[in-house]
């Protein structure tokens, strides 16, 4: 099946019924843009968990921030490998800042991760509707909105920046958390940072989508505050 008609498939009424049919058995994939296989299957005994996949991810990013990276599934035949089908285990709603990719500070590799990447880590539509793919059907586990320390595009909507093109748009984005967190004490930047990346796994746990797999135990939506200076990822909230 085609992404194409995988779209006009997935009407809201039967993304529901889907949900509630395919979530429980399990969904097989062979990747986004090619063929799409749902089949009624139990959940394999060692299927990761949305528990054990945060772990996963705090520990790679644990062995970064150690200079100890494993470099796991990085090689040719990982990459043999993912090439016939990927089944990520865990999804990142990170920042587009060229000092925090993904794969490198979580010390993951090929097939590991599904990752939306958008300036000041904000919720679009787009990439909300990137996440529902990658939990609803590629079966990714978490959901982690990484934000960082120093973050240009909080800043600039702290400032007021009179900016060109669509780049407003940003920061209209996250002035809500400009605000929501100017009475809190300590660094102003690293609050609304903070903020921010709590307003946006609100907002993805208001998808309809999203709350549904979080009600029946199959995903888990967190926030992580990266440090540009030490390379650590911080829970936040």
């Amino acid at each position: 099946m085609s992404i194409k008609h995988f779209q006009l498939n997935l009407s809201r009424r039967s993304l529901f019924r889907f949900g509630a049919g395919a979530i429980g058995t399990g969904v097989l994939t062979a990747g986004l843009g090619s063929n799409l296989l749902a089949a009624e299957k139990p959940p394999a005994e060692d299927e990761i968990t949305p528990d054990k996949a945060l772990e996963e991810l705090l520990d790679g990013n644990e062995r970064f921030a150690k200079r100890k990276r494993r470099n796991s599934n990085q090689s040719y035949s990982r990459l043999v490998e993912v090439a016939k089908g990927q089944k990520p285990f865990a999804s990142i709603l990170g920042c587009a800042d060229s000092r925090v990719p993904s794969e490198i500070v979580f010390d993951q590799g090929l097939g590991d991760l599904f990752v939306c990447r958008v300036a000041g880590n904000i919720a679009t539509p787009e990439e909300i509707g990137s996440l529902e793919f990658g939990s609803l059907v590629l079966g990714s586990k978490v959901i982690m909105v990484v934000g960082h320390e120093r973050c240009g595009a909080v800043d600039a909507a702290i400032k007021g920046a009179q900016v060109p093109g669509q780049i407003g748009s940003l920061l209209e984005a996250i002035k809500p958390s400009v605000e929501s967190s100017k009475a809190e004490s300590g660094d102003q930047l690293e609050n609304a940072c903070k903020a921010n990346i709590l307003a946006q796994v609100e907002k993805l746990k208001s998808s309809s989508v999203l709350s549904e797999l979080i009600k029946t135990e199959k995903l888990k939506i967190v926030g992580g505050y990266y440090d540009l200076d030490t390379g650590k990822i911080s829970v936040v909230g």
